[in-house]
């Protein structure tokens, strides 16, 4: 009769060097809890000039917290002061940045080689008659563990290039919001002028009618365009209210935060418009979701490789153990063995040859490079045109400035000085009034599109989807104009 006992420290010990496995820390740095940030911080910072953090902790929070509430209580903010608020206290950006924290996880797992599996084999219940170990090692996994780190690298860039493109994106859509809100302010602040105007011709209308010097259409028509930019004013004030709370969510704050201002009037137009003779080549230099499609085209490219890597063979197992036996002798004494142990375990491909997995791979890359190419081509025109929207906005902003306003605002004060001189009726005054209102606001949304057109070709040039990151800020308004 035989009896087998295993070592168990043999068992376990000897497979484990059998099947080589070590453990390693990982490319460099990539266990850093901001692994991956300075690609992040530099690709933002060149664009916006802005500063970018990630929280790592409550210590971190609590400064950014007391840096944001230097930067907005009860104070007039700029569109850089916002952008670098938005930066440093937006919760969304900071969700985007645990991307490349994940990112680099993967890659730090997948530079690990493959833990081995234990088997413990036993004859009945008695632990004494265990009759051998095991370690199974993946070969698989060992011989496709460089492109596997190859394909997590270009993840790992790829996230960093994504999280820079959020950032990007949330610096534009701040820019953005506030000049809406200043726009809307500076709308209302004109209305409200209006309005008054518009009272005072009112009065007067109803003056004259009594007098018999206005016909009751007349009165009607005056009163009924005070009425309408009373309308128009409450529209502008909630509309206002509506941009500025955007700013609000974009920048992260709440509670006392939100105490600041924005100013009321947007900045006048630039001397000159920029010019942009090589609009195209700098676009596809410098976008970021360009750089992530062909990083997308080199993992696939990995993944290809590793795929017909494999194509044949896929489960490769190799058992490595040793097994000790206790032999009971005729003559009382015992007798021991020691038999090491190898099994190799694999799939036969009889039936999938891998032809369909090869197949997909190829179809996967080739989908991924016409989609580069399609992007490419999409970024030339998307350059085209917002240079093109640019240069006209500022074009007809212009012409409002030098042209219809300053016509508008003649044209009234020669109905002034003429109905003073009892030469123009109250009427031609009145519709002057009307013209020049109706004019100002053209001159003010004309004025407003010009900068969201600036920040649209930052965002062509640099990236960041359909709403990212830069455009030359227009400077803060004059520190004389009053907030809200």
């Amino acid at each position: 009769m035989k009896r087998r006992f295993l070592n168990t420290a043999a068992a376990m010990a000897i497979p484990l060097i059998a099947a080589g496995c070590t453990i390693t820390a990982g490319p460099d740095g990539v266990s850093d809890p901001v692994a991956g940030f300075t690609t992040v911080t530099a690709r933002a910072g060149a664009v916006t000039g802005k500063r970018t953090a990630w929280v790592q902790s409550r210590e971190d929070a609590q400064t950014l917290s007391a840096q944001v509430k230097s930067l907005v209580q009860n104070k007039t903010i700029g569109p850089d002061v916002a952008v670098q608020v938005a930066l440093l206290n937006n919760k969304g950006l900071q969700a985007a940045y645990a991307e490349i924290g994940l990112s680099a996880a993967d890659m730090w797992q997948e530079s690990m080689l493959v833990n081995p599996t234990i088997s413990i084999g036993m004859i009945g219940v008695d632990p004494v008659r265990t009759i051998e170990g095991a370690v199974v090692s993946n070969i698989l996994a060992l011989a496709t563990h460089k492109r596997r780190v190859e394909v997590a690298d270009a993840r790992f860039r790829q996230a960093q290039l994504r999280a820079a493109e959020e950032t990007l994106r949330l610096a534009a859509d701040t820019r953005r919001a506030w000049i809406n809100a200043v726009s809307a302010w500076e709308s209302v602040s004109y209305l409200n002028k209006a309005q008054a105007a518009a009272d005072a011709a009112s009065e007067l209308a109803q003056k004259l009618g009594e007098t018999g010097a206005f016909t009751k259409t007349g009165q009607a028509r005056e009163h009924v365009f005070y009425a309408e930019i009373t309308g128009q004013a409450a529209e502008a004030r909630l509309a206002a209210r509506t941009a500025k709370e955007e700013l609000t969510r974009l920048m992260g704050l709440w509670g006392p935060d939100v105490d600041y201002s924005v100013p009321n009037m947007l900045p006048t137009l630039p001397k000159g418009a920029k010019a942009k003779r090589a609009i195209e080549a700098e676009a596809l230099k410098n976008r970021v979701d360009l750089e992530i499609a062909k990083l997308e085209l080199e993992a696939l490219a990995k993944s290809y490789g590793l795929t017909e890597a494999t194509r044949y063979v896929t489960d490769l197992e190799l058992l490595s153990g040793v097994e000790v036996e206790r032999e009971e002798s005729e003559e009382g004494g015992t007798e021991t063995s020691v038999a090491p142990t190898l099994e190799l375990e694999f799939v036969i491909p009889i039936f999938d040859t891998g032809k369909a997995r090869m197949r997909k791979a190829e179809l996967a890359y080739m989908q991924a490079a016409n989609r580069m190419v399609e992007k490419a081509v999409n970024i030339r025109s998307e350059a085209r045109s917002a240079y093109d929207a640019y240069r006209s906005t500022y074009d007809i902003a212009r012409h409002y400035r030098n042209s219809v306003v300053p016509l508008r605002t003649k044209i009234e004060a020669e109905s002034v000085l003429t109905y003073n001189g009892m030469i123009t009726n109250t009427f031609e005054l009145l519709a002057d009034t009307r013209a020049k209102i109706s004019s100002v606001m053209l001159s003010l949304n004309a004025k407003r599109n010009f900068w969201l057109a600036d920040v649209n070709l930052g965002t062509a040039i640099h990236g960041g989807g359909s709403s990212s990151g830069g455009g030359d800020a227009p400077a803060a308004a004059e520190a004389s104009a009053e907030g809200h």
